[in-house]
């Protein structure tokens, strides 16, 4: 039973499809497209799905996460993955998991954990001496590693954040908007009724929109930090 706005978000509604299998469903779902190409021979099918992997390839492939070995199979299944679960929670009466930072930073936080524990073992001098930038003053030094630790440690926080901020954002004011449509509909006028209805249509398109920028805002980010790993 849905309260209030923020209702949607707690998945003990009940509401429908709000469960936790849903993730793994979401997840098997993105497996089989992934790998879709080899086994289903469909020109059209493939052109969509190559479509996807080329828009993450074509940024992996300026940074140095090249080098890393299956980095750009993790970050193009990531990106179909994002994709799938932002337009889920679009659907009316479906939970939406991206909205929620448990969900959100259960994906940021192991990846950025991995290159890290990955870039220590690999090359550690090159780790500690990327704490403090070249040429700074001998007096500034402690406070610029300090304040460089303390930027990387906050990383999958600020990435985590920022998906589910957005999200969750749209969904609030999608709720606003259909709160004020279903009221106009018994006590406002015909052309407010019209002009929700046009609103609310238009903010659909445009949180369509959200959710493809910000599954490319997250794989990119990460990609980012990619090129701090040693090579």
């Amino acid at each position: 039973m849905l309260v209030d706005i923020f209702s949607s978000f707690d998945d003990n509604n009940q509401v429908f499809m709000s469960m936790y299998m849903l993730m793994w469903i979401f997840s098997l779902v993105t497996i089989l497209i992934f790998s879709s190409s080899y086994w289903v021979v469909m020109p059209r099918w493939e052109t969509i799905i190559m479509s996807f992997k080329d828009v993450v390839s074509s940024q992996i492939f300026r940074s140095y996460g090249l080098n890393m070995s299956g980095f750009i199979n993790i970050i193009t299944g990531l990106f179909l993955f994002l994709i799938i679960m932002n337009l889920s929670g679009l659907i009316p009466y479906v939970f939406s998991p991206t909205s929620h930072l448990a969900i959100s930073l259960s994906l940021g936080l192991p990846l950025w954990l991995s290159m890290i524990i990955s870039a220590v073992f690999y090359n550690p001098g090159s780790v500690v001496a990327s704490l403090l930038p070249m040429g700074a003053p001998a007096p500034l030094n402690p406070f610029l590693v300090i304040i460089e630790t303390v930027s990387i440690m906050v990383r999958p926080i600020t990435l985590s954040v920022r998906l589910t901020a957005n999200m969750s954002a749209g969904h609030i004011v999608l709720t606003l908007i259909g709160n004020y449509l279903t009221t106009s509909f018994f006590i406002s006028s015909m052309f407010s009724m019209v002009l929700l209805i046009l609103i609310q249509i238009f903010y659909t398109i445009f949180e369509f929109g959200i959710s493809l920028i910000q599954a490319y805002i997250f794989c990119l980010l990460i990609t980012l930090y990619s090129d701090e790993h040693p090579h």
